[in-house]
């Protein structure tokens, strides 16, 4: 397990692929353990640098029922 910060968007690419390989990995393996880990930096990272701000709900239905 080669557990790094995600600093940038290379990074951030750089855990998504890895997390594509484990993310169906086993319960109590290490591999699941990773996959934990970089599911928690990746959400730190995203909400720090892509926030999503409040939804107004009746925007969001309105958007739904468009789609």
């Amino acid at each position: 397990m080669n557990i790094k910060p995600i600093r940038n968007d290379d990074d951030l690419q750089a855990a998504f692929k890895r997390l594509e390989v484990i993310y169906q990995a086993q319960e109590g393996t290490q591999d699941a353990d990773e996959m934990e880990i970089l599911v928690t930096l990746i959400g730190v990272y995203e909400n720090k640098h892509y926030p999503m701000g409040a939804i107004d709900p009746v925007e969001a239905i309105k958007f739904r029922m468009e789609q």
